[in-house]
């Protein structure tokens, strides 16, 4: 018996094709194709992620050091620039920190809420004028945001909401795209077998909604808490516009502000870059939190 055939049974034997079989040229083509998606990854994190990186070691840095020290070293005044930002305009950055929660879990928490019960109902009912609601609701998300700022504006200075609280609350509240993924999430998620049961035992819809509905779309409610959150502690336009009195302003309002000043004081830099460096952590922190939910439901998704 050859070598030849020899390793011919033994790949046989192990269900294997023999090592010829398979072209060097193949085996080169995965190679390449595994790593250039990675590859390209790998380049689109270190985009995103270096000013990031840049922020916080800058942070670190006094007013001297952060134009005279290469960029990615550490400063000596971390703690003096917190301390300093904190007692700027008697304490002002905390209460800005505090609009940003403000606007951002309120308006987060109002959007999922509305967005679930508006995806919920196009999703499971029909009834009249749905095509005409499901075109325009389109047709808002591919609306660029920035062009309802200057509207908005005119229709809240003519209400009185202007320069208030409401002003950037309530364009959060109700988003397109939070109702359109809240309704993709109710088509895919909530059986209408389920609720037709619910129906025959005698559940009212409100009740059918409560005890089935949203539990079946909380992974998706998740998700749509977690974009709304993002959009709206990073929103600068909306309140830029809406908002005079400084009290009212987010904290990107805020930073804004203080880069503008940082002519005139050169402090204000470093201050703006340490309040910004703050204000990512609140991001962050939301994403590691949250993201158990995601894994949850691809847990229970594949157990389905």
């Amino acid at each position: 018996m050859t070598a030849v055939e020899t390793r011919q049974k033994r790949a046989k034997k192990e269900n294997q094709p023999p090592a010829y079989d398979r072209p060097a040229g193949a085996r080169r083509g995965i190679s390449i194709t595994a790593i250039l998606p990675t590859t390209v990854l790998l380049l689109a994190a270190v985009y995103f992620l270096l000013p990031v990186v840049w922020v916080f070691f800058s942070a670190t840095k006094s007013s001297a050091e952060l134009f005279t020290t290469p960029s990615f070293t550490f400063g000596t005044a971390l703690w003096d620039n917190i301390v300093e930002l904190f007692a700027y305009e008697n304490g002002s950055f905390a209460k800005w920190l505090g609009n940003s929660f403000l606007y951002s879990i309120v308006g987060a928490l109002a959007s999922t809420l509305f967005s679930a019960g508006a995806g919920y109902a196009l999703a499971m009912y029909e009834f009249r004028g749905k095509r005409a609601i499901m075109v325009g609701l389109l047709g808002g998300v591919l609306l660029p945001t920035i062009t309802l700022a200057i509207p908005q504006y005119l229709l809240f200075a003519q209400i009185g909401l202007a320069n208030t609280y409401w002003a950037v609350l309530i364009p959060t509240m109700i988003t397109p795209f939070g109702i359109y993924l809240a309704y993709v999430f109710a088509r895919a998620s909530v059986p209408v077998e389920l609720l037709e049961a619910a129906r025959v035992d005698g559940s009212s819809e409100w009740r059918t909604f409560r005890s089935v509905g949203l539990p079946l779309l909380f992974p998706g409610l998740v998700t749509i808490f977690l974009l709304q959150f993002i959009g709206a502690w990073n929103n600068f336009l909306l309140p830029y516009i809406m908002l005079t009195k400084t009290d009212l302003f987010p904290i990107t309002v805020a930073m804004y502000m203080m880069l503008n000043r940082g002519g005139s004081e050169p402090i204000l830099y470093t201050l703006a870059i340490a309040g910004a460096a703050i204000a990512i952590i609140p991001v962050v922190a939301f994403v590691l939190v949250l993201q158990r939910y995601w894994r949850l439901d691809l847990v229970s998704g594949s157990l389905k």
